[in-house]
């Protein structure tokens, strides 16, 4: 009985010790005799009890190391704080395993060495403006170092750059500046847009001004024009009357020019009193030259003798 425990125990053992299950996301080196033999990938695997045992076990899945926080000089001698994050994944086990001693460290470190490096290497304007350019170059470098490893460096991103607080205040101080500066330059384009905007539209104003007036003088021109033709007619049939010996038409040319003066003295603003003739028989005489005046015209086109109105009666002296 004690035989049969025996065996059973030594068989369960050798069962464990030859059946390996590997999870997921993990692969195993095998060793026999201590020397490397091949890698066990996911899933159910068979050794030889006592002869090959599991070496390292090596996770396959990308891993994150958080690079700690380093004050880096710039090339302008500039003091800046400078944090990072890797995303790192092991693609040869056995390398990983075999060909450094700690492949996380040796990334972290390697990291922590190259970010001095490209910081170091640029202006402090360029570091805090580019941080894109940062971290293609660290990725560029990090991951050809890293290729003997088995070990491929997906991405390499700046979390924090941080210059000193004397100097955040200072840029700070010139930002504001640049800023204030920007507003006044905008404010001076406003000034200058509606000075030119009124200026176009005084001159715009003026020039139709100018228009109206040139419009209105031509108007003007051209009724004293017609004016002085419909005078000049009158006159030059006033004056054929008079050639003809009719009496009429300078009474009547009289009256007309005593009635216009009459009217003026009476509309004058200066005028606060009105002097009216004692004697209005000049009057009358206009009225009657008129009507004898018209009255011979209708007689001359009929072909009838030509009628002279009465002389008006002289005026009364004053």
């Amino acid at each position: 009985m004690t035989v049969v425990i025996f065996f059973a125990v030594m068989a369960v053992v050798l069962a464990f010790s030859a059946i390996k299950v590997v999870p997921q996301g993990f692969q195993y080196t095998v060793e026999r005799f201590g020397r490397y033999t091949g890698t066990l990938r996911p899933g159910i695997a068979f050794l030889i009890p006592f002869v090959d045992r599991l070496g390292k076990r090596m996770s396959m899945m990308e891993a994150v190391l958080d690079v700690p926080r380093q004050d880096v000089i710039t090339k302008d001698n500039a003091v800046v704080s400078v944090d990072a994050i890797v995303f790192i994944q092991v693609m040869d086990a056995a390398k990983a395993a075999y060909e450094v001693e700690n492949y996380r460290l040796a990334v972290l470190n390697l990291c922590l060495t190259n970010v001095r490096t490209v910081v170091g290497s640029m202006d402090l304007d360029e570091v805090l403006s580019q941080r894109d350019s940062i971290n293609a170059r660290l990725l560029t470098v990090i991951d050809a170092a890293t290729h003997a490893w088995g070990t491929k460096v997906m991405r390499v991103e700046i979390k924090d750059l941080a210059p000193p607080a004397d100097l955040t205040q200072a840029m700070a101080r010139q930002m504001k500046a640049e800023r204030e500066r920007r507003a006044q330059i905008l404010e001076a384009e406003g000034d200058k847009q509606a000075a030119v905007l009124r200026a176009e539209g005084a001159k715009q104003s003026a020039i139709l001004q100018a228009e109206g007036r040139r419009e209105a003088a031509f108007r003007d021109a051209e009724a004293r024009e017609r004016s002085a033709d419909g005078e000049a007619k009158a006159t030059e049939a006033v004056s054929a009357a008079i050639s003809k010996g009719d009496v009429n038409a300078i009474r009547y040319f009289l009256g007309l020019k005593y009635v216009e003066a009459f009217g003026q003295l009476a509309t004058s603003n200066q005028q606060r009193t009105v002097i009216i003739p004692a004697d209005l028989s000049g009057m009358a005489g206009l009225v009657e030259g008129l009507r004898a005046l018209n009255a011979q015209g209708e007689a001359g086109a009929g072909g009838g003798s030509p009628w002279t109105a009465p002389r008006p009666p002289t005026p009364a002296p004053r």
